[in-house]
């Protein structure tokens, strides 16, 4: 059995490289903030990846299924109408993914 010294270096080594890796991305955030990519990537990708989950969340609608692709168009339209009224991305997925479970759950399960 290792001894103690031995044992104490080992979780010391282990806490320091912890640290180490959780404080990394902000000593390495803190330049990027003023760059001219970065800035761009703020302003350009949000639409991209609504996109990109857009397309994924209705890849599987099919209008001749009915009780599949009506819950998904009623949260799609609640997910677009509270983005429209309040202009707020956290609130519109969560209300979007709310309303779908909710249909998928309560509405159409027959």
């Amino acid at each position: 059995m290792p001894d103690a010294p031995y044992l104490l270096s080992a979780v010391g080594v282990a806490a320091a490289v912890t640290w180490a890796l959780r404080a990394l991305p902000f000593a390495v955030l803190a330049p990027l903030r003023s760059s001219p990519a970065v800035s761009y990537l703020n302003s350009h990708m949000p639409v991209g990846v609504l996109t990109i989950l857009s397309v994924y969340a209705l890849r599987d609608v099919t209008p001749r299924v009915p009780d599949r692709a009506w819950p998904t168009v009623l949260a799609l339209a609640v997910t677009v109408g509270l983005h429209l009224w309040r202009r707020n991305l956290l609130l519109s997925v969560l209300g979007g993914t709310a309303a779908h479970v909710a249909l998928v759950g309560a509405v159409f399960t027959g």
